[in-house]
């Protein structure tokens, strides 16, 4: 199963191949063979033209024959042939040329009939080639020229019909030699190509092998993922387009590896904090329903209970906004704003916290209208995780919370600052995973976060093509957002709410 492509591959590459060279041998033979046969016919119209010269100026003379007969027997001998010459005229008949050396082939042919082979009929002008007309009568394979006596110009050589119809010549040529040449060029490219066909087979089976390793790499690759084994890669040092898809694929299986991570990590999470509420329920619940726990204080761990089930809750709903946010289930729905005048908003809904706290607040936001792009319930939810956050973590006794807001042409970048211990350097880069609770590194307060507000921040800020970051050391952590301005905006750019707010600023 797993070779089938390889064999698919390699059969189909090789018929392809193979059937090529074929064709080409096949068209070489047939070329050559035409190659060689056009010859010999050209040959034979030059001795047919000799001989008709001989035939027209000398033979039919009394005096000339016995001379042009010695003639006719040289040109007979140079390619050792049989000439038949059929005169009309019945006093000359029928008579025949050829070499008695080596005229064993051709004695059984000086008695044929070229009329009856044919079938043509005396006086007809006759002009053609004929292969094998006298098979059966010679062992060799013969061609055989056929042509009517013309009259000739004494002075130019050249040939015009005769005022009478003087006879054909017929010239047989034995083809032994010529097909035993070709026989031996049939054998040299049989070899030829057979040596051929057995490189393309050992040139297509390695080329077939580097194509398709590649992807039985992949298949295995794959299946140790699919096994659980997210290690697995293809590690492919190739410069092609393979090695392009190999380097995507290991691309694509490093961040397989990734999600599993994190979803194996955000499973644990999420069983942990879930755990945690339901166990401590379950235990005050079986404590009461037991009488460990006397009805006087019932009320108390009830109260217990229902916070759990809140922190429950919120869990619940973080862990829904965050997947909706990263899904795109969220719409952004942007609008140009008041970033000061939202910041604002934010903080003094954490008023009686801060209070209560003792926390001075300390702001830098400018006095006028910074507009900027966004969606401003997200961003309302971001500033509120973020002083949520520094809230949580500030030292018992003077607690400072900084908000503060830079901004140029392009862009309006958001501060908040608290004056905790700090973020260990080695969690810094974990801050924004899911789960994360900043109790680890802050240890001034334990409170009863999810671990997903940050996540949240982290996901609504990447969703606005936008840049968040932490710095922290002791005594410092700040969080660093920033927002598209918007300059010139007019007044029906702003959202519903700001418009007032931006007309009285315009005054």
């Amino acid at each position: 199963m797993r070779k089938k492509l390889f064999y698919r591959m390699l059969i189909a590459l090789l018929s392809a191949f193979i059937g090529v060279i074929g064709l080409l041998t096949f068209a070489a033979g047939g070329i050559i063979k035409h190659h060689y046969l056009n010859a010999v016919e050209e040959s034979l119209s030059r001795e047919g033209r000799e001989l008709n010269r001989l035939v027209y100026d000398g033979y039919l003379d009394p005096d000339k024959r016995l001379i042009v007969r010695e003639q006719m027997l040289a040109v007979v001998r140079q390619f050792n042939g049989l000439v038949k010459i059929y005169f009309d005229d019945p006093a000359f008949g029928t008579v025949g040329f050829y070499d008695y050396v080596s005229g064993g082939k051709w004695s059984a042919c000086a008695e044929t009939d070229f009329f009856e082979l044919t079938g043509a009929e005396k006086g007809d002008d006759v002009e053609g080639y004929y292969y094998d007309l006298v098979r059966g009568y010679t062992s060799v394979r013969t061609l055989t020229y056929a042509r009517t006596i013309a009259a000739v110009d004494d002075e130019t050589g050249e040939e015009y019909p005769a005022s009478d119809k003087t006879g054909i010549i017929v010239i047989h040529y034995d083809l032994s030699d010529i097909y035993s040449t070709l026989k031996e060029l049939y054998i040299d490219i049989f070899w030829t190509t057979v040596a051929a066909v057995l490189i393309i087979i050992v040139t297509t089976a390695i080329i077939t092998k580097m194509i398709t390793k590649p992807i039985t790499q992949m298949t295995d690759v794959v299946h140790s993922i699919t096994r659980g084994s997210y290690d697995a890669r293809m590690n492919l040092n190739r410069q092609d387009e393979i090695g392009e898809l190999a380097q995507s694929f290991d691309e694509m299986a490093d961040r397989v590896a990734g999600l599993e991570q994190t979803r194996r990590e955000f499973v644990a999470n999420v069983s942990h904090e879930l755990r945690s509420p339901l166990t401590s329920m379950r235990g005050f619940l079986q404590a009461m329903e037991e009488g460990v726990i006397p009805p006087e204080e019932h009320k108390k761990y009830i109260g217990v209970v229902i916070d759990e089930t809140k922190r429950m809750s919120m869990i619940v709903n973080d862990l829904l906004d965050l997947a909706r946010i990263e899904s795109g289930q969220y719409s952004m729905v942007r609008s140009v704003f008041d970033l000061a005048e939202l910041i604002g908003r934010t903080l003094l809904s954490f008023e009686e916290r801060i209070k209560n706290a003792n926390i001075e607040v300390m702001t830098d936001v400018p006095d006028q209208i910074l507009l900027v792009d966004a969606d401003p319930e997200r961003i309302a939810q971001v500033m509120h995780n973020l002083i949520d956050n520094a809230i949580k973590f500030m030292p018992e006794t003077g607690g400072v919370l900084t908000v503060q807001i830079n901004a140029d042409r392009r862009k309006a970048t958001v501060r908040v600052k608290d004056n905790g211990r700090g973020i260990p350097k080695e969690d810094i880069p974990k801050i924004f995973d899911r789960f994360y609770k900043a109790e680890k590194a802050h240890t001034y307060y334990s409170g009863s976060g999810t671990g997903l507000g940050l996540a949240i921040v982290k996901s609504i800020i990447d969703r606005h093509n936008e840049d968040i970051s932490v710095r922290s050391e002791v005594g410092l952590t700040e969080f660093v957002f920033t927002l598209k301005r918007v300059l010139n905006a007019k007044p029906q750019q702003i959202s519903e709410g700001q418009e007032a707010h931006y007309e009285k600023n315009q005054q």
